[in-house]
Order: structure tokens, then sequence, then C-alpha cells
């Protein structure tokens, strides 16, 4: 099909990189949001659930921690239909590294929302300036620490609010108006409109036959706590309200881009030339290697001087993650369901993920609790403790890389080729007729 062979053969032009940006921006949203709860929940327990007389600040108990699902849910729609729109205007020689320029918008939402949490932070600190808490409990948290989470919060809002106007611009894929909607006279229209190519009008219609989320987001929602167990974040009874989130901003935004940026680009750069299948191997082999390493000699990295090599090997592993199966799986998904079935399938491959993620994050919530009751935070049970939660991961990790055996490699191959939808309009040999051109399916 004439459309279809334009868009796999299309020189890289403009078009393509405002469609990463404006299908990117979702994603910009989703990890600002997720980076910055995991910063105001330490904030949140210090301010509402403050225990009198408790030798800890206040923590936030498992049934609001709960809260956090609903953050996810109204942005989940989110990860099929970007990327989708993307496999579906990219050429077939560069669709990978399109899609993964998508999905790596999330390492700026990471840095967005760290600097921008680190200036809040510090400019409510030397505006208001506290005691540490085990000074004076009360006063380690000023009346004004309520307006940080806050405003840090609602920045959140600001870049799906400028994106939205522009998403509602973008005309129907010419894959779900041609081989979906069998309109192909519209979607040769779409794609002349807004790309440099000359399809010129075709009449026939072609007849169309009626991951490893978990340790990613667990990793990151509760990397602070693992910072806190091994002793780089100083323990939160030293520091007032504000000064501990302004630490865990600045730890947490050095880890990003020292290792969880990088990696996105680097799959970006190498996820066309070297395949999905190998970048994936490499990611959850060196993430179960490194995350063994951080488990079995686990107090020699929590004894003085011996932190670096633990933020280390600990950054190592999300580098790896999103130079590994986090980017993939967001990618293949994209590429091997037919066009009538693409966005379903990657929502229900996002969901999989998001629900091992949801595991492993309450999961570990609970598991990472000292195995000392009296140690282990207000309304929590006794856990399995840092180390055995670490190892845990490890375990899943290995899991993954048994289960990318089974993934195909789509490197090179249109997404027809991957779908077999041309098999089918062949085998068929029908033509169906064109629908009016003032048939248009709904903006994305």
């Amino acid at each position: 099909m004439k459309v279809l062979n334009a868009l796999d053969s299309a020189k890289t032009q403009w078009y393509h990189f405002t469609a990463i940006i404006i299908a990117g921006m979702g994603f910009f949203t989703d990890a600002y949001d997720l980076f910055c709860i995991s910063l105001v929940t330490k904030l949140l327990g210090r301010i509402y659930y403050h225990v009198d007389g408790s030798s800890k600040p206040g923590s936030l108990p498992p049934n609001v921690s709960a809260a956090i699902f609903w953050l996810g849910f109204g942005i989940g729609g989110n990860y099929p239909l970007s990327a989708t729109i993307m496999s579906e205007y990219a050429n077939k020689k560069t669709r990978g590294a399109f899609i993964a320029a998508v999905f790596a918008m999330q390492g700026f939402g990471i840095l967005g929302g760290g600097i921008f949490a680190i200036i809040i932070s510090a400019v409510f600190q030397a505006c208001f300036k506290a005691p540490a808490y085990q000074v004076d409990p009360l006063g380690s948290t000023v009346p004004q620490a309520d307006y940080v989470w806050r405003i840090i919060l609602m920045a959140g809002s600001l870049p799906a609010l400028l994106t939205y106007y522009w998403r509602m611009k973008m005309p129907e894929t010419a894959r779900y108006t041609a081989l979906v909607a069998k309109n192909v006279k519209q979607a040769t229209a779409d794609m002349e409109k807004v790309m440099q190519v000359d399809i010129g009008t075709e009449q026939k219609e072609p007849a169309v036959k009626s991951g490893n989320e978990f340790g990613l987001f667990t990793q990151n929602l509760f990397q602070k706590d693992i910072f806190s167990a091994i002793g780089w974040i100083p323990a939160a009874k030293t520091m007032n309200a504000i000064e501990e989130v302004y630490k865990i901003a600045r730890a947490q935004t050095l880890i990003a881009l020292c290792s969880t940026v990088p990696g996105y680009w680097f799959t970006v750069f190498l996820i066309d030339r070297i395949g999905r299948f190998t970048i994936q191997v490499i990611g959850f082999t060196m993430m179960t290697v490194f995350m063994f390493a951080l488990a079995i000699p686990y107090h020699h990295w929590t004894l003085p001087g011996h932190h670096i090599g633990f933020v280390v090997l600990y950054s190592l592993t999300f580098f790896f993650a999103n130079f590994g199966p986090n980017a993939t799986t967001f990618v293949v998904p994209a590429e091997i369901f037919p066009a009538r079935l693409r966005s379903t399938c990657h929502g229900i491959s996002a969901a999989c993920g998001k629900l091992g993620a949801m595991v492993g994050a309450f999961g570990f919530l609970y598991l990472a609790q000292p195995q000392d009751k009296t140690k282990a935070d207000a309304g929590y049970p006794a856990g399995i403790g840092v180390r055995n939660s670490l190892i845990v991961l490890g375990v899943v990790n290995l899991l993954g890389l048994f289960f990318t055996f089974l993934v195909p490699e789509s490197k090179g191959k249109s997404l027809e080729e991957m779908s077999r939808e041309n098999e089918d309009s062949t085998e068929e040999g029908a033509e169906v007729e064109n629908h009016s051109s003032d048939n248009r399916t709904v903006p994305v």
C-alpha cells in the first residue's frame, strides 16, 4: 500500500520530532509526578502524622500510601497511545529510536521534578529556618512546609496542559485510518498534510481480518529509603522537614543525571543498531548482577566509608534498567501487534507491567521494614529487611532475563511484516469501497 510504504521509507523530518515531543510530554508529566510523590510522602508524614513523643518524624500510614495508585491510574492510558502514535508515524529504519525517544522524556521529567524540588525547598529553607527534629520535633516542621508539597505537585500539571492543544490537532495515524477504518484516501490526505511526502491518491482499500516495571518502579519509589538505610542520606531526625526534602531531591536527581537519563539515551542511539532483544538481555543480566552485588555483601555497604560504592552500583542498576527492559518493554509491544489491536494490546502489556510495579512497590514497602518490629515504621509489621528485599529484586530480574528469549526481534522490519497484515491483505485480495473523505476518525 502506497501510504504505508511511504511512511516506512520517509526521511526523518521535523514532524517526527514534533510527534516525539507531543507524545512524550505525557511521560514527562508521569515521571515528574512519580519522582515528586516519593519526596512529598516524607513531608506529608511529618505534617499530618506527627506522633507526640516519638523519636522519629511521622510517616504516611499504609492505607494513605496506597493512594499513589490513583496517581498512575489517570495517566495509564498515555502509555499505549503514545507508543502507538510514534510507532505508526515513524519509518522502519529509525522507528525504535523514535519510540525510545518518546519514552526517554521520562528522564527529563525526573530531572525537571528534581531540579524544581531542589529550588523550591532551598528557597523555603532559606526563608523559614527551623531546627532539626531531634532538637524540636514540632518546630522542625514550619507551617509554610505545607505549601512546599502543594507547589511541587501542582507544577506537574502544567506540561500536560501546554501540550493538550497540539495533541488534539494531530490527525489519526495513517495505519489506523487505512487498515482499521479502511479509508486509504483519508490516510493519504492526512499524511500529505503533516509530512513532506507525495503519496498520490490511492483508491483501493485493504481487506482487514475482523515488562520489568516491577523492579524499576520499586527502585524509583523507594530509593530514598535505601539511601537512608545505608547512611548516604542523614537520619530523618537530624534534619528539619524542608531540609529533608532538599537532601532527598538532591540525591535522587544526582542518580538520575548520572545513570537514569544516560540509560534512556543509550537506548535511543543503539536500539536500531543492535536490536531490542540484545538490549533487553544486556539490561536484565547487568541488573541481576548488580542487585546481587548490593545484596549479598549488604553489611559491608552500610559501614562508614563504603556508601559511595553502594551508590555507584545502585546507579548502574538504573542505567541498565533504562538501557534495557524499561525501554524495550515499551518499544516492542508497539511494533509486534496488528493495527486494529496495537494500542489495546500495548495497554494490556503496560497494565501487566504496572501490576508488577504495584506488587513490587507496596511489597517492598512492607518487606524492607527491619526484622526487629520495634525499629519498623509506625503502622507496619516487621519485614525481611533491605538486604533480603534486594535479593528478591535480583531474582525477579533473573526471571525477566529468561522470559526475554520469548520476545521476537523487530529491528529493521515494517509494522506490517511483524503483524503479517500484508499477508492477510494478499490472501484475501478483496477491495472495499472508499468511505467518504469527510468520515474522519477522532483525533488523538
